[in-house]
């Protein structure tokens, strides 16, 4: 299976530190967050890599190169405009001629994707999306009314909602519903399917997920010691 990376961002939430770095080349430890999901999608079978890239781009095909240090092969695109999440692959369309995943460069996560490409392929539609629950306390206290009449007072509540990993399974007809030259973003793609009337498929998982590019998540991955975790992590179906 090939794999395609977000890398293009920037980083707009873990600035200072993205004014020198791209996000995807922050440090975890002593590794990059780039490094850690590269070598999590090679033992997961993945050898081919496709990696958009934009802001700072030059540095992340200076530190991954062709892939061989990895045992894959990498091929690189360069966006002159932001194309935002999934604009970015109609610039790889001659290569994404079979099932493919598309992950943003700032995850880290225990996902099986043994598990998640067998419900994708078992559904048969072309858009499939990780999801997890995150749980959000509000700083204000939510109230109910009717006709002005105070029903209930809740003091700032915790809200759990089921949110993209920002990792998609696709098939390459989803390529026929993203305009050329222009942003478009998962949350546009899944407007766009939703309109005409195509099944988006969810697959949840229960594990580790990490958005490095929340600063909470961010500090959190620096507190895991991945010479020891990284291995249950990279194995294929854990």
């Amino acid at each position: 299976m090939k794999a395609v990376i977000q890398a293009g961002g920037r980083g707009t939430r873990l600035m200072p530190y993205t004014s020198v770095l791209p996000k995807p080349l922050m440090p975890i430890g002593a590794k990059p967050v780039l490094e850690l999901l590269v070598k999590w999608l090679r033992r997961n079978a993945i050898e081919e890599l496709y990696i958009t890239t934009g802001y700072l781009g030059h540095l992340i095909r200076s530190f991954c190169g062709d892939g061989h240090q990895w045992g894959l092969h990498i091929v690189y695109t360069e966006e002159t405009e932001p194309l935002g999440t999934i604009g970015a692959l109609t610039l790889l369309e001659q290569y994404l001629d079979e099932t493919f995943l598309v992950l943003n460069g700032d995850v880290l996560t225990d996902l099986s994707l043994r598990s998640f490409t067998g419900i994708h392929r078992a559904h048969g539609h072309p858009f499939t999306i990780a999801t997890a629950c995150r749980s959000n306390k509000l700083d204000f206290g939510v109230i109910e009314d009717e006709d002005g009449v105070v029903i209930s007072f809740n003091e700032k509540p915790v809200l759990t909602n089921s949110v993209s990993m920002g990792i998609y399974c696709m098939e390459p007809e989803i390529l026929d519903f993203i305009p050329r030259g222009m942003p478009f973003g998962a949350d546009d793609l899944a407007h766009c399917l939703l309109a005409k009337k195509v099944p988006i498929h969810v697959y949840k998982h229960q594990g580790l997920w990490l958005d490095i590019g929340r600063v909470e998540d961010f500090h959190k991955a620096q507190d895991i010691r991945w010479e020891e975790f990284a291995p249950s992590l990279m194995v294929v179906g854990a």
